[in-house]
């Protein structure tokens, strides 16, 4: 393992958090493979090495050979299992899990034009699929990815955002796939919380970059790390007066579980800041 990974592991598990929850329990992580549920999955298994917690992990991923590539440190391993499915067609797993993290999705904008439908279907029907699991299975915890795009089209003079500043989104437009799609999957689990007493939190990462995302992303950390290794010229496609709060991925899965064991069920949690993320600062 690159030590990157391990330094930025270790940080993690520093945060004091009742680790003690996930002791002898199973966690279910669709989209495991991705960037940012990856570290997750990775920080249980290495709460196993460490702390002997005997949890169990498994990935709903769309590729198996991918997802085996991306956990090749980690082959052989019984506490790791792999399930292939999508989650927008049902989660094919029989087994009881005691927590949900649903990070499955098309996040980056180079599928919104191509795959809009994949796009929304896989937060509108997978988070259906998975809310009803939780509630026959009488989850502890559910964790949902959405994403800070929920809040639109946000005025200037919105900037910082209140709660109450939703901006204006184009739903005949295709390429509100992806917000809208987040939009109606948070109301969706605020409904389940309220309706069937599911634990269900939801976080919205802003920009997080890290080890493991793809160079070819679409998004413009990607973008601009991508130049920098092939050695070109960073291209500019805007005035470049854009602000992002960008947030390294040790971070923001400090935050993610953070949210998870201590978030107050059907609340949304925005995972960012416009000064960046100091190490340590979810602790």
């Amino acid at each position: 393992m690159h030590p990157v990974i391990t330094e930025d592991l270790g940080d993690i598990l520093a945060c004091p958090l009742d680790w003690q929850r996930f002791r002898r329990k199973t966690v279910l992580v669709t989209g495991g493979n991705g960037c940012l549920p990856s570290y997750m999955v990775e920080t249980l298994l290495l709460l196993n090495s460490q702390a002997g917690m005997d949890c169990r992990v498994i990935c709903l991923v769309r590729n198996l050979a991918k997802a085996k590539a991306r956990f090749a440190a980690y082959e052989g391993r019984s506490d790791l299992s792999f399930v292939v499915g999508n989650v927008s067609e049902g989660i094919p797993v029989k087994q009881r899990c005691d927590f949900i993290i649903h990070a499955a999705s098309q996040a980056s904008p180079k599928y919104y034009g191509p795959d809009p439908v994949g796009t929304m279907t896989a937060n509108l029907m997978g988070i259906r699929h998975l809310l009803e699991l939780a509630r026959v299975w009488g989850c502890e915890g559910f964790l949902f990815f959405s994403s800070g795009e929920v809040y639109g089209q946000v005025q200037p003079d919105k900037t910082p955002t209140c709660e109450s500043d939703y901006g204006y989104i184009d739903i005949l437009n295709p390429r509100s796939c992806y917000a809208e799609a987040k939009r109606a999957a948070e109301t969706l689990a605020v409904c389940y919380a309220q309706q069937f007493q599911i634990p269900c939190v939801i976080v919205r990462p802003f920009h997080t970059y890290g080890p493991g995302m793809a160079l070819d992303d679409g998004r413009v950390y990607a973008d601009f790390v991508n130049d920098i290794v092939n050695r070109r010229n960073i291209v500019m496609r805007s005035d470049g007066r854009a602000v992002r709060a960008f947030c390294y991925l040790s971070d923001g899965v400090k935050a993610f579980f953070t949210i998870l064991l201590n978030g107050r069920p059907g609340e949304a949690y925005n995972a960012g800041n416009p000064a960046a993320f100091r190490k340590g600062r979810f602790c």
